[in-house]
């Protein structure tokens, strides 16, 4: 057991402790206040005459009185009670969120680490294979072509990052124009299936099939899509990318023959930081960033992106999109 893991358990014995020392303390106060009620009223009951024709009246409005202030002593008993359990919920949810935050942050940054080290350790040792061996025309290109794939690979990883704390600052601006959405993701596929030759990417792309936004951000959102087909698909089992257009709205699907993803992790993948968390896809690249930034980036286009099985193994994301028809 970790010394982090330590002192958090003592934290938050010392959270339970404490709450309920208060709680202890207010039944205390209830239990000491009302018995001082009680003693105050017979003592003024003890006060009065028998003799006097109004005794009774008088000993019926201490009692009143009496009553009125346990319930009084009851109700100020709840509200302290409720105030007390509702501020321990709230800082019990708001510690256990800061720690799945900073467990995420410590997983992210483990991934990035990795992410960035790996690229840059096979671009340098192609590079030095380079300078200090004579190979021939074929091995040369050869190198080239993995040492331009591991740079693509972190320059994408870099863009994620800045574009993540980007729109998390809200300083990114989104522009706002009409982009050929058929060239862009047919430009896309081109580009993976010359990084991954050994990988089959089909594509069955409708042209001419236009949207607004921003198309940097939308080159991201298909690529992102793309990449994780990629990572979680083994090499020979086809990954099909479809674009086609249904009445006002364009359909962009991603599909996969991979593992697949359970019905509960379905619901977090669009998290940040979240990765699939089963053996066989925890090994695969990633920092947890594309899923999320793909959502992010749907929803700034007023799109709907979702995921489903693909039968019988498999995924199939699906990105919903307003088409621009307007004559040009």
């Amino acid at each position: 057991m970790s010394d982090k893991i330590k002192k958090l358990r003592f934290i938050f014995f010392i959270y339970w402790f404490l709450l309920a020392y208060m709680l202890a303390a207010l039944v205390w106060w209830f239990i000491a206040l009302n018995r001082q009620n009680q003693q105050m009223t017979k003592y003024e009951i003890e006060q009065l005459s028998p003799a006097n024709p109004d005794y009774q009246a008088e000993a019926e409005k201490f009692r009143l009185l009496e009553k009125r202030k346990s319930a009084q002593y009851i109700g100020e008993g709840i509200t302290f009670f409720l105030l007390i359990a509702a501020g321990a919920v709230f800082v019990f949810r708001a510690v256990r969120r800061q720690l799945k935050h900073s467990q995420d942050q410590q997983h992210f940054m483990m991934a990035l680490t990795h992410e960035l080290k790996t690229p840059i350790s096979v671009a340098k040792l192609n590079l030095e294979t380079l300078q200090k061996r004579k190979l021939d025309e074929q091995q040369q290109q050869r190198l080239l072509q993995i040492t331009l794939q591991e740079t693509n690979r972190l320059n994408a990883l870099c863009n994620n990052m800045l574009l993540s704390s980007q729109i998390e600052a809200g300083g990114y601006r989104i522009t706002n124009e009409e982009t050929n959405f058929s060239e862009l993701v047919s430009s896309c596929v081109h580009d993976f299936i010359n990084r991954f030759p050994q990988h089959s990417i089909r594509s069955s792309v409708k042209e001419e099939l236009f949207v607004q936004g921003d198309r940097l951000l939308l080159q991201m959102l298909v690529n992102n899509l793309i990449d994780n087909a990629i990572k979680y698909s083994p090499k020979e089992l086809p990954i099909n990318v479809t674009l086609a257009e249904d009445g006002t709205k364009i359909i962009l699907q991603v599909k996969d023959e991979g593992k697949g993803i359970s019905t509960e992790e379905k619901r977090k993948i669009f998290n940040k930081f979240y990765r699939v968390g089963n053996p066989a896809t925890k090994a695969a690249k990633g920092t947890g960033l594309g899923l999320y930034l793909s959502k992010k980036i749907a929803q700034q286009h007023n799109a709907n992106i979702s995921v489903t099985d693909n039968i019988p193994t498999g995924s199939i994301f699906t990105v919903v999109l307003n088409s621009f028809t307007e004559k040009r």
